[in-house]
Formats: structure tokens, C-alpha cells, sequence
């Protein structure tokens, strides 16, 4: 069985699209998660033709050692972010998730995106916001706490800082102006 690395998958359309598409190429598909890509037994693997489907469905290939786990750490959070799932601490969720010390992952990523782990966290959480705000059943203060805020003054001190307006200005401007999570840094 072949696994590769996928840049840019963020949700469970991207993993319905490029499952279809592989196999609409006649490429098997073992097992497909975001971010990676196992092929099935038997399948003969044509890196130049999956490069071409990715590459038209706005994926990449990830070959280097060091984006691999850029790649990784984006995935867990994107994961952890929809599954609610971060109830630990940021650097605990990862070093957990990736098995590699906290500060080797920091470094990597901040050199590599040149924002730190947690800012791009913030990141994903307001366009998360974003998405909740626009949904309109929610309140601030149920959005605050689902995302795993202490309190929702918290929240509203970020949604402002990074939006530049508050989250009720936001809402009534309804100019929603959401970033896709592939595209945050």
C-alpha cells in the first residue's frame, strides 16, 4: 500500500472530491483522511497523474519531511477545531497527535508559515466564529465557550483585534468576509 501527503485538504468535501476523482482515474483508494491519501492493494501509482488531479482540484503533493509535518499540524488543528475536540491545552492536542516535542514543532511551523502555531489557531477559530455568527443560532457567549473560550469577553477581545470590529458589528454588517481555512496565514 501507497500513502501520500495532500496540502490543503480542510474539510470532509475535500476528502469526498478527491476520493472520487482518484478513483474516476482508476486509482484505488484504500483510505483517505485530511491530508493523506492511502491507496489500495494492487493499485499502480502514477505520481505525475495524481499530481495533475490534485493540482486541479486545489491540492498538492507534500514531499518534503518538514512540510509533511506542517501539513500534519494543520490537519490536527483543523480536526481539533471541528470535532470541538480542545479541551486540553494547543501545545498537549499536538505533541499527542504529531509525537514530536512542542518547541521542534513551534520552530518548524513559525519558520516555515512565519506565524506562529497559536496565531494561526486564533486564525481558524475566528473564521470559525465567522461561520457560527453568519449560521445566526447561536449566541456569543454559547460561540465563546463551544470553541473552548473561558469567557466570551475573551473572544470578543480577539474577534476585534483580528477583524477589526466586534463581533455584533459583524453580524449586523452582514458582509460576511469569511477566509477559506486553506488560505489562513
Amino acid at each position: 500500500m501507497t500513502l501520500i501527503k495532500v496540502k490543503n485538504m480542510v474539510c470532509d468535501r475535500c476528502k469526498s472530491v478527491l476520493k472520487s476523482e482518484l478513483e474516476k482515474n482508476g486509482f484505488r483508494v484504500g483510505h483517505i483522511d485530511l491530508g493523506e491519501v492511502q491507496f489500495g492493494e494492487g493499485s499502480e501509482i502514477e505520481m505525475d497523474k495524481i499530481r495533475k488531479i490534485l493540482d486541479r482540484n486545489g491540492f498538492e503533493l507534500v514531499i518534503n519531511q518538514n512540510e509533511q509535518l506542517i501539513a500534519q499540524i494543520r490537519n490536527h488543528l483543523i480536526i481539533g477545531l471541528q470535532d470541538r475536540n480542545l479541551n486540553q491545552n494547543l501545545s498537549e492536542y499536538l505533541v499527542d497527535r504529531v509525537c514530536k516535542d512542542y518547541s521542534v514543532l513551534s520552530k518548524l511551523f513559525s519558520a516555515h508559515e512565519g506565524i506562529t502555531i497559536e496565531k494561526y489557531f486564533i486564525g481558524l477559530k475566528i473564521e470559525k466564529v465567522k461561520e457560527l455568527i453568519q449560521m445566526g443560532d447561536r449566541t456569543f457567549s454559547e460561540i465563546a465557550y463551544g470553541l473552548g473560550y473561558t469567557s466570551s469577553s475573551h473572544l470578543a477581545r480577539q474577534f476585534k483585534s483580528a477583524t477589526g470590529m466586534s463581533m455584533g458589528t459583524y453580524q449586523k454588517a452582514r458582509e460576511w468576509n469569511r477566509k477559506p481555512l486553506d488560505q489562513i496565514v
